[in-house]
Protein backbone atom coordinates (compact mmCIF):
# COMPACT_ATOMS: atom_id res chain seq x y z
CA UNK A 1 0.00 0.00 0.00
CA UNK A 2 1.59 3.32 -0.91
CA UNK A 3 1.03 6.72 1.40
CA UNK A 4 -1.40 8.48 1.34
CA UNK A 5 -2.38 11.73 -0.99
CA UNK A 6 -2.43 15.23 -0.23
CA UNK A 7 -3.07 16.35 -1.67
CA UNK A 8 -9.81 24.61 -12.23
CA UNK A 9 -21.39 39.56 -28.03
CA UNK A 10 -20.43 39.93 -24.11
CA UNK A 11 -22.66 37.42 -23.52
CA UNK A 12 -20.66 35.08 -25.77
CA UNK A 13 -17.25 35.82 -24.04
CA UNK A 14 -19.06 35.18 -20.72
CA UNK A 15 -19.20 31.88 -21.79
CA UNK A 16 -15.92 30.87 -23.01
CA UNK A 17 -14.07 32.51 -20.07
CA UNK A 18 -16.22 31.48 -17.10
CA UNK A 19 -17.13 34.97 -16.05
CA UNK A 20 -20.93 35.83 -16.07
CA UNK A 21 -22.41 39.01 -16.59
CA UNK A 22 -24.50 39.32 -13.36
CA UNK A 23 -24.33 41.94 -11.22
CA UNK A 24 -25.47 40.21 -8.55
CA UNK A 25 -24.18 38.03 -5.86
CA UNK A 26 -24.88 35.07 -7.47
CA UNK A 27 -26.20 33.99 -11.11
CA UNK A 28 -29.60 33.57 -11.62
CA UNK A 29 -30.38 29.83 -13.02
CA UNK A 30 -34.29 30.71 -14.53
CA UNK A 31 -33.04 33.67 -16.11
CA UNK A 32 -29.89 31.87 -18.09
CA UNK A 33 -31.83 28.69 -19.16
CA UNK A 34 -29.39 26.53 -16.85
CA UNK A 35 -30.85 24.20 -14.61
CA UNK A 36 -30.54 25.10 -11.12
CA UNK A 37 -27.01 25.29 -9.54
CA UNK A 38 -25.26 25.29 -13.04
CA UNK A 39 -23.21 28.27 -13.84
CA UNK A 40 -24.73 31.27 -15.77
CA UNK A 41 -21.85 30.68 -18.27
CA UNK A 42 -19.22 27.98 -18.87
CA UNK A 43 -16.62 26.62 -21.14
CA UNK A 44 -18.07 24.39 -24.02
CA UNK A 45 -17.24 21.04 -24.21
CA UNK A 46 -13.90 19.95 -22.91
CA UNK A 47 -14.30 20.80 -19.01
CA UNK A 48 -12.31 23.89 -18.71
CA UNK A 49 -13.59 24.77 -15.60
CA UNK A 50 -17.10 25.73 -15.74
CA UNK A 51 -19.22 23.23 -15.48
CA UNK A 52 -20.86 23.92 -18.72
CA UNK A 53 -22.06 22.34 -21.58
CA UNK A 54 -20.53 18.89 -21.96
CA UNK A 55 -19.78 18.96 -17.88
CA UNK A 56 -22.25 18.29 -15.23
CA UNK A 57 -22.13 17.46 -11.89
CA UNK A 58 -21.12 14.03 -10.22
CA UNK A 59 -22.94 12.98 -7.65
CA UNK A 60 -20.31 12.34 -4.57
CA UNK A 61 -21.38 8.90 -4.02
CA UNK A 62 -20.77 7.96 -7.99
CA UNK A 63 -17.36 9.62 -7.28
CA UNK A 64 -14.64 7.17 -9.00
CA UNK A 65 -12.33 9.91 -9.84
CA UNK A 66 -9.64 10.09 -12.84
CA UNK A 67 -8.98 6.98 -14.81
CA UNK A 68 -7.72 6.05 -17.68
CA UNK A 69 -10.16 3.65 -19.04
CA UNK A 70 -12.45 3.64 -16.67
CA UNK A 71 -10.43 1.17 -13.91
CA UNK A 72 -9.50 2.40 -11.05
CA UNK A 73 -5.83 1.33 -10.22
CA UNK A 74 -6.36 -0.07 -6.83
CA UNK A 75 -3.93 -0.31 -3.71
CA UNK A 76 -2.62 3.42 -4.34
CA UNK A 77 -3.97 4.68 -0.79
CA UNK A 78 -3.87 3.92 2.85
CA UNK A 79 -5.03 4.77 5.91
CA UNK A 80 -1.73 5.78 8.37
CA UNK A 81 -0.21 8.27 9.79
CA UNK A 82 1.95 10.46 7.82
CA UNK A 83 3.69 12.24 11.26
CA UNK A 84 2.71 16.12 10.23
CA UNK A 85 0.17 17.06 12.61
CA UNK A 86 -3.02 18.84 11.73
CA UNK A 87 -3.59 19.73 15.39
CA UNK A 88 -3.45 24.16 14.32
CA UNK A 89 -5.54 23.13 10.85
CA UNK A 90 -8.35 21.47 12.94
CA UNK A 91 -7.91 24.77 15.95
CA UNK A 92 -8.03 27.08 12.67
CA UNK A 93 -11.23 25.73 11.12
CA UNK A 94 -12.94 25.67 14.62
CA UNK A 95 -12.02 28.99 15.52
CA UNK A 96 -13.08 29.92 11.78
CA UNK A 97 -16.48 28.53 12.90
CA UNK A 98 -16.88 29.85 16.18
CA UNK A 99 -16.78 33.18 14.69
CA UNK A 100 -19.86 32.61 13.13
CA UNK A 101 -23.61 32.94 13.97
CA UNK A 102 -25.91 30.33 14.61
CA UNK A 103 -27.18 30.96 10.89
CA UNK A 104 -24.07 31.41 8.78
CA UNK A 105 -23.04 28.46 10.30
CA UNK A 106 -25.82 26.45 9.55
CA UNK A 107 -25.50 27.62 6.02
CA UNK A 108 -21.84 26.17 5.50
CA UNK A 109 -21.87 22.98 7.09
CA UNK A 110 -22.48 19.66 5.62
CA UNK A 111 -22.21 15.96 5.93
CA UNK A 112 -18.37 14.53 5.46
CA UNK A 113 -20.36 12.86 1.89
CA UNK A 114 -22.23 15.64 0.97
CA UNK A 115 -22.83 16.45 -2.67
CA UNK A 116 -21.13 19.75 -2.02
CA UNK A 117 -17.73 18.65 -2.58
CA UNK A 118 -18.44 17.92 -6.23
CA UNK A 119 -20.77 21.38 -6.56
CA UNK A 120 -18.11 23.79 -7.42
CA UNK A 121 -16.94 26.08 -10.05
CA UNK A 122 -14.52 28.57 -11.27
CA UNK A 123 -17.52 30.93 -13.13
CA UNK A 124 -17.95 33.77 -10.73
CA UNK A 125 -21.53 33.85 -11.38
CA UNK A 126 -22.06 30.04 -10.19
CA UNK A 127 -24.35 29.54 -7.64
CA UNK A 128 -22.65 28.86 -4.63
CA UNK A 129 -23.24 27.91 -0.98
CA UNK A 130 -21.76 28.59 2.50
CA UNK A 131 -20.84 31.79 3.86
CA UNK A 132 -19.38 34.15 1.30
CA UNK A 133 -16.14 36.19 2.35
CA UNK A 134 -17.67 39.85 1.39
CA UNK A 135 -20.38 39.18 3.78
CA UNK A 136 -18.19 38.77 7.10
CA UNK A 137 -17.19 40.99 9.31
CA UNK A 138 -13.49 41.91 9.45
CA UNK A 139 -12.70 39.83 12.06
CA UNK A 140 -14.06 36.58 10.74
CA UNK A 141 -12.64 37.32 7.57
CA UNK A 142 -9.35 37.06 9.47
CA UNK A 143 -9.92 33.65 10.82
CA UNK A 144 -10.83 32.66 7.78
CA UNK A 145 -7.75 33.66 6.36
CA UNK A 146 -5.75 32.32 9.20
CA UNK A 147 -7.82 28.95 7.94
CA UNK A 148 -6.23 29.05 4.72
CA UNK A 149 -2.76 30.25 6.01
CA UNK A 150 -2.80 26.75 8.66
CA UNK A 151 -3.74 24.94 5.59
CA UNK A 152 -1.65 26.28 2.68
CA UNK A 153 1.97 27.34 2.54
CA UNK A 154 3.53 30.90 2.20
CA UNK A 155 2.97 30.44 -1.32
CA UNK A 156 -0.27 29.13 -1.59
CA UNK A 157 -1.46 31.58 0.53
CA UNK A 158 0.09 34.47 -1.21
CA UNK A 159 -1.06 32.89 -4.53
CA UNK A 160 -4.38 32.59 -3.59
CA UNK A 161 -5.21 35.74 -1.91
CA UNK A 162 -3.71 36.81 -5.82
CA UNK A 163 -6.05 35.34 -7.59
CA UNK A 164 -8.80 37.54 -5.40
CA UNK A 165 -7.22 40.76 -5.82
CA UNK A 166 -6.49 39.96 -9.57
CA UNK A 167 -10.84 39.24 -9.73
CA UNK A 168 -11.33 42.71 -8.01
CA UNK A 169 -8.48 44.37 -10.63
CA UNK A 170 -10.62 42.55 -13.35
CA UNK A 171 -13.98 44.23 -12.07
CA UNK A 172 -12.79 47.62 -11.80
CA UNK A 173 -11.29 47.59 -14.93
CA UNK A 174 -14.70 46.95 -16.35
CA UNK A 175 -16.89 49.14 -14.63
CA UNK A 176 -16.37 47.89 -10.71
CA UNK A 177 -20.37 47.03 -10.64
CA UNK A 178 -20.52 43.56 -10.66
CA UNK A 179 -20.14 42.00 -6.93
CA UNK A 180 -18.78 38.46 -8.44
CA UNK A 181 -15.88 40.28 -9.81
CA UNK A 182 -14.50 41.36 -6.28
CA UNK A 183 -12.03 40.23 -3.70
CA UNK A 184 -15.22 39.20 -1.46
CA UNK A 185 -17.12 37.06 -3.70
CA UNK A 186 -15.71 34.10 -2.62
CA UNK A 187 -17.42 31.19 -0.15
CA UNK A 188 -16.44 28.72 2.56
CA UNK A 189 -18.24 25.61 3.16
CA UNK A 190 -17.31 22.36 5.74
CA UNK A 191 -17.99 18.93 5.65
CA UNK A 192 -18.12 16.81 8.74
CA UNK A 193 -16.81 18.90 12.14
CA UNK A 194 -12.81 19.60 12.63
CA UNK A 195 -11.50 16.80 14.32
CA UNK A 196 -7.98 15.18 15.06
CA UNK A 197 -9.04 11.62 14.50
CA UNK A 198 -12.63 12.01 12.39
CA UNK A 199 -12.92 13.05 8.90
CA UNK A 200 -13.70 16.24 7.97
CA UNK A 201 -12.98 19.07 5.24
CA UNK A 202 -13.84 22.39 3.95
CA UNK A 203 -14.02 24.05 -0.01
CA UNK A 204 -12.96 27.71 -0.33
CA UNK A 205 -13.87 28.54 -4.03
CA UNK A 206 -15.12 31.41 -6.07
CA UNK A 207 -13.90 32.88 -9.34
CA UNK A 208 -10.94 31.46 -10.56
CA UNK A 209 -10.26 29.54 -6.77
CA UNK A 210 -11.53 26.05 -6.24
CA UNK A 211 -9.84 24.59 -3.15
CA UNK A 212 -11.22 21.36 -2.02
CA UNK A 213 -9.67 20.31 1.22
CA UNK A 214 -9.97 16.74 2.80
CA UNK A 215 -8.69 15.43 6.21
CA UNK A 216 -8.42 12.72 8.28
CA UNK A 217 -6.02 12.14 11.14
CA UNK A 218 -2.57 13.66 9.71
CA UNK A 219 -3.63 12.83 6.54
CA UNK A 220 -4.48 15.77 4.16
CA UNK A 221 -5.96 15.61 0.22
CA UNK A 222 -6.23 19.29 -1.68
CA UNK A 223 -7.97 18.19 -4.64
CA UNK A 224 -9.68 18.98 -6.98
CA UNK A 225 -7.60 22.51 -6.94
CA UNK A 226 -7.91 25.13 -9.70
CA UNK A 227 -6.47 28.16 -9.73
CA UNK A 228 -6.08 30.34 -12.59
CA UNK A 229 -6.87 34.38 -13.30
CA UNK A 230 -7.00 36.82 -15.68
CA UNK A 231 -5.28 39.02 -15.75
CA UNK A 232 -2.26 37.52 -14.30
CA UNK A 233 -0.60 40.94 -13.91
CA UNK A 234 -2.04 44.03 -12.22
CA UNK A 235 -1.90 46.75 -9.70
CA UNK A 236 -4.63 46.59 -6.63
CA UNK A 237 -5.02 48.88 -4.33
CA UNK A 238 -1.13 49.75 -5.05
CA UNK A 239 0.08 46.24 -5.16
CA UNK A 240 1.77 44.98 -7.92
CA UNK A 241 0.56 41.10 -8.65
CA UNK A 242 1.85 38.51 -11.08
CA UNK A 243 0.66 35.22 -10.67
CA UNK A 244 1.61 32.09 -12.82
CA UNK A 245 5.03 32.64 -13.44
CA UNK A 246 6.35 29.72 -11.64
CA UNK A 247 3.97 27.20 -13.58
CA UNK A 248 4.98 28.58 -16.79
CA UNK A 249 8.65 28.84 -15.81
CA UNK A 250 8.95 25.15 -15.16
CA UNK A 251 6.66 23.89 -17.85
CA UNK A 252 9.17 26.05 -20.33
CA UNK A 253 12.27 24.45 -18.42
CA UNK A 254 10.74 21.03 -19.05
CA UNK A 255 10.12 21.36 -22.61
CA UNK A 256 13.08 22.70 -23.93
CA UNK A 257 15.38 20.15 -21.82
CA UNK A 258 13.81 17.61 -24.17
CA UNK A 259 15.81 15.66 -27.00
CA UNK A 260 14.26 15.34 -30.43
CA UNK A 261 13.04 12.06 -30.37
CA UNK A 262 11.54 12.82 -26.67
CA UNK A 263 9.71 15.90 -28.28
CA UNK A 264 8.21 13.22 -30.99
CA UNK A 265 6.65 11.63 -27.70
CA UNK A 266 5.63 14.21 -25.59
CA UNK A 267 4.29 17.79 -28.13
CA UNK A 268 1.16 17.20 -29.65
CA UNK A 269 0.75 16.98 -33.65
CA UNK A 270 -2.24 19.92 -32.69
CA UNK A 271 -1.50 23.23 -31.63
CA UNK A 272 -3.22 24.60 -28.40
CA UNK A 273 -6.77 26.31 -28.83
CA UNK A 274 -8.80 28.47 -26.53
CA UNK A 275 -9.69 25.78 -23.87
CA UNK A 276 -7.75 22.66 -23.89
CA UNK A 277 -8.08 22.07 -20.25
CA UNK A 278 -9.86 18.39 -19.46
CA UNK A 279 -10.03 17.84 -15.68
CA UNK A 280 -12.15 21.18 -14.77
CA UNK A 281 -15.11 21.23 -12.51
CA UNK A 282 -17.36 18.59 -13.21
CA UNK A 283 -15.30 15.96 -14.78
CA UNK A 284 -14.93 13.82 -11.37
CA UNK A 285 -15.08 10.38 -13.48
CA UNK A 286 -12.69 11.64 -16.21
CA UNK A 287 -11.28 8.90 -18.74
CA UNK A 288 -8.22 10.03 -19.61
CA UNK A 289 -5.20 8.31 -21.57
CA UNK A 290 -1.77 8.91 -20.91
CA UNK A 291 -0.37 10.55 -23.74
CA UNK A 292 3.30 12.12 -23.87
CA UNK A 293 6.66 11.15 -22.48
CA UNK A 294 6.70 8.79 -19.35
CA UNK A 295 9.59 9.67 -16.60
CA UNK A 296 10.80 6.10 -17.67
CA UNK A 297 12.77 7.55 -20.59
CA UNK A 298 13.81 10.67 -19.50
CA UNK A 299 17.63 10.95 -17.82
CA UNK A 300 17.97 12.02 -14.08
CA UNK A 301 18.49 15.25 -15.00
CA UNK A 302 15.08 15.09 -16.88
CA UNK A 303 13.55 13.50 -14.08
CA UNK A 304 14.41 15.94 -11.34
CA UNK A 305 13.03 19.04 -13.62
CA UNK A 306 9.57 17.07 -13.64
CA UNK A 307 9.75 16.75 -10.13
CA UNK A 308 10.58 20.39 -9.55
CA UNK A 309 7.35 21.17 -12.07
CA UNK A 310 5.17 18.92 -9.85
CA UNK A 311 6.46 20.62 -6.51
CA UNK A 312 5.56 23.81 -7.68
CA UNK A 313 1.66 23.36 -7.84
CA UNK A 314 1.85 20.26 -4.76
CA UNK A 315 3.73 23.48 -3.03
CA UNK A 316 0.94 25.11 -2.52
CA UNK A 317 -0.51 22.95 0.28
CA UNK A 318 1.28 23.80 4.21
CA UNK A 319 4.72 22.52 4.06
CA UNK A 320 4.95 19.16 5.83
CA UNK A 321 2.08 17.27 3.63
CA UNK A 322 3.64 18.68 0.34
CA UNK A 323 6.43 17.08 1.36
CA UNK A 324 4.45 13.91 1.68
CA UNK A 325 3.18 14.55 -1.29
CA UNK A 326 6.05 14.67 -3.44
CA UNK A 327 7.37 11.37 -2.26
CA UNK A 328 4.04 9.85 -3.56
CA UNK A 329 4.95 11.18 -6.46
CA UNK A 330 8.32 10.18 -6.84
CA UNK A 331 7.23 6.81 -5.99
CA UNK A 332 5.24 6.72 -9.38
CA UNK A 333 7.81 8.90 -11.34
CA UNK A 334 8.76 6.17 -14.20
CA UNK A 335 4.98 6.15 -15.32
CA UNK A 336 4.22 9.82 -14.90
CA UNK A 337 3.87 11.48 -18.70
CA UNK A 338 4.63 14.83 -19.40
CA UNK A 339 2.38 16.07 -22.68
CA UNK A 340 3.02 19.57 -24.88
CA UNK A 341 0.76 21.44 -27.19
CA UNK A 342 1.87 24.80 -28.57
CA UNK A 343 5.18 27.10 -28.89
CA UNK A 344 7.90 26.91 -26.26
CA UNK A 345 9.06 30.66 -26.45
CA UNK A 346 9.24 33.10 -23.21
CA UNK A 347 6.08 34.60 -24.08
CA UNK A 348 4.02 31.71 -25.80
CA UNK A 349 1.11 30.68 -24.80
CA UNK A 350 0.50 26.95 -24.37
CA UNK A 351 -0.93 23.75 -22.37
CA UNK A 352 0.78 20.71 -20.56
CA UNK A 353 0.10 18.06 -18.28
CA UNK A 354 1.49 16.21 -15.99
CA UNK A 355 -0.53 12.57 -15.77
CA UNK A 356 0.27 9.71 -13.05
CA UNK A 357 -1.45 7.16 -11.15
CA UNK A 358 -1.24 9.35 -7.89
CA UNK A 359 -1.60 13.01 -9.85
CA UNK A 360 -2.70 14.98 -13.08
CA UNK A 361 -1.67 18.46 -13.74
CA UNK A 362 -3.37 21.12 -16.36
CA UNK A 363 -1.77 24.00 -17.01
CA UNK A 364 -4.01 26.01 -20.10
CA UNK A 365 -3.08 29.47 -21.37
CA UNK A 366 -6.68 30.62 -22.94
CA UNK A 367 -7.57 33.82 -24.57
CA UNK A 368 -8.18 36.97 -22.53
CA UNK A 369 -11.96 38.01 -22.85
CA UNK A 370 -12.66 40.96 -20.48
CA UNK A 371 -8.97 42.31 -20.30
CA UNK A 372 -6.59 43.66 -22.84
CA UNK A 373 -8.95 41.71 -25.72
CA UNK A 374 -11.26 39.52 -26.70
CA UNK A 375 -11.13 35.65 -27.52
CA UNK A 376 -10.07 36.43 -31.13
CA UNK A 377 -6.92 37.22 -30.07
CA UNK A 378 -5.98 33.78 -29.60
CA UNK A 379 -4.45 32.31 -25.88
CA UNK A 380 -2.62 34.56 -23.88
CA UNK A 381 -0.64 34.25 -20.84
CA UNK A 382 -2.52 36.60 -19.84
CA UNK A 383 -5.55 34.26 -18.28
CA UNK A 384 -4.05 30.92 -17.39
CA UNK A 385 -6.54 28.13 -15.78
CA UNK A 386 -4.67 25.26 -13.97
CA UNK A 387 -6.02 22.19 -11.99
CA UNK A 388 -4.74 19.48 -9.91
CA UNK A 389 -7.03 16.02 -9.18
CA UNK A 390 -5.21 12.95 -7.51
CA UNK A 391 -6.39 10.11 -9.98
CA UNK A 392 -8.00 6.73 -9.08
CA UNK A 393 -10.55 7.83 -6.38
CA UNK A 394 -8.00 10.08 -4.50
CA UNK A 395 -10.12 13.14 -5.45
CA UNK A 396 -12.13 14.54 -2.10
CA UNK A 397 -10.10 12.44 0.24
CA UNK A 398 -12.85 9.74 -1.71
CA UNK A 399 -10.93 6.64 -1.24
CA UNK A 400 -9.60 7.45 2.16
CA UNK A 401 -12.92 7.90 3.38
CA UNK A 402 -14.34 4.62 2.26
CA UNK A 403 -11.19 2.47 3.99
CA UNK A 404 -11.79 4.70 6.81
CA UNK A 405 -16.06 3.99 6.99
CA UNK A 406 -14.61 0.12 6.05
CA UNK A 407 -12.18 -0.68 9.17
CA UNK A 408 -13.86 1.88 11.15
CA UNK A 409 -17.47 1.68 11.53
Amino acid sequence: MNKALLAGGVAAMATMTGCSTSSSDTASSSSSGAPSGMPSGGPGGGGGGGMGPGASQVKYADVVGVTTDGEVVEDLYSIHSTDVSTDALVKAAQAFLDGLSAKERTSCVFDIDADEWTAWSNVDGYDRKGVRMGDLTEKQRNLGYALLGTALSADGLTQTRGIMKLNAFLGDSNGGNQKTLTEGHYFFTFMGTPSTTKPWGFQYEGHHVAINYFVLGDQVVMTPTFMGSEPTTGTYKGEKITLFKPETTVGLTMIRSLTAAQLKKAVSSQSNGNEDMKAGAGQDNLKLAYEGVPGSDLTAAQRKRLLDLVRVYVGYINDGHAEVKMSEVEEHLDDTYFFWMGETEDDSAFYYRVHSPVVLIEYDAQAPLFYKGSSSTGPSQEHIHTIVRTPNGGDYGVDLLKLHLENDH
